[in-house]
């Protein structure tokens, strides 16, 4: 099994960038939310939505409303904000245990 380690700007294995971490969540986080709202705006979202309570062995009573441009935007910004600080908080989290354990 191989082990991996982080590098920062500054070279110390095993810490990772608060930014890059917060990024990185933030990208992904928006990115999801931003699919979704292609989905709404392309009129998919209500099938997608339904297969998946389907798979799950449960009826849908959730209804998706017609897209609207800013609240699309509400979404994807909260989400990528919200992303960045989880990201950010395990990058500390993880450097702090990092730094503990040497």
């Amino acid at each position: 099994m191989a082990y991996h380690t982080f590098g920062s700007a500054t070279g110390q294995q095993g810490s990772v960038g608060v930014n890059k971490v917060g990024l990185s969540v933030a990208l992904l986080f928006g990115g999801v939310h931003l699919l979704w709202a292609a989905l709404v705006a392309s009129g998919l979202a209500q099938t997608v939505l339904n297969f998946v309570f389907w798979l799950h062995f449960i009826r849908s009573g959730w209804v998706v409303e017609s897209f609207e441009f800013g609240r699309a935007a509400g979404l994807v910004a909260l989400t990528s904000a919200i992303g960045y600080a989880v990201g950010a908080i395990f990058a500390v989290i993880w450097t702090s245990f990092h730094r503990a354990s040497h």
